[in-house]
């Protein structure tokens, strides 16, 4: 019996409970497009939410820059971090090969994502690796001063999964900003009017809408 790396959970046979699972695929989506986001409030915006300044104290002169940014960028903590745990799972995984070169976080992510399935029934620091996304995110959210969006369930996925005609029948979520909605345990996408309306029309009569 194994227990969730993360919440303590009893799993089974993987390292991560399927809830922490689905949270860190969502986060590894978010982070690159925060690690961005951070870069855009180096300088302050002038209006709305995204106005930041700088908060330490200082002799002389307020600086026009955000200093908790500046030491973000230049430590490159979110990109380090990702690009460690990208070349620990390559290294768990596939021993004989050499240290994948830096990408940047979109592709380190990007990369992770792929494995997640690998990761979490065969990666003993699965566990550790979504407790290092969850702390990018808070970190990367409290620079930018954007609130983590919830998701909200909109049904459940109707996807076949096996020969012997098997439903997948996981929540389906949305965020504020997503053009398709996409099953985070089969992955099957739902995008068009058409596949709109033929998930809507399958929905169990429980299903939340």
């Amino acid at each position: 019996m194994s227990t969730c790396g993360l919440c303590g959970t009893d799993t089974g046979e993987t390292y991560l409970c399927k809830r922490d699972a689905i949270r860190l695929a969502e986060r590894l989506a978010d982070l690159p497009l925060l690690h961005d986001e951070v870069v855009h409030c180096l300088v302050p915006r002038q209006h709305g939410w995204g106005e930041i300044v700088a908060t330490r104290s200082a002799a002389g002169p307020r600086s026009p820059l955000n200093e908790d940014v500046l030491d973000e960028l230049g430590s490159g903590e979110m990109a380090a971090v990702l690009h460690a745990r990208r070349v620990d799972i390559q290294r768990v995984r596939w021993p004989q090969h050499s240290p994948p070169p830096p990408t940047g976080v979109a592709a380190d992510c990007r990369w992770i994502a792929m494995e997640l399935d690998w990761i979490t029934g065969h990666y003993p620091a699965a566990g550790e690796l979504a407790a290092e996304a969850r702390a990018l995110e808070a970190r990367a959210r409290s620079l930018v001063g954007d609130p983590v969006p919830r998701r909200k369930v909109v049904g459940t996925c109707i996807a076949v999964t096996d020969d012997q005609g098997t439903v997948c029948g996981a929540e389906i979520t949305h965020k504020a900003g997503e053009s398709r909605l996409v099953c985070r345990v089969c992955h099957c996408v739902y995008e068009g009017a058409q596949d709109l309306l033929l998930l809507l029309h399958y929905q169990p009569e429980d299903a939340p809408h």
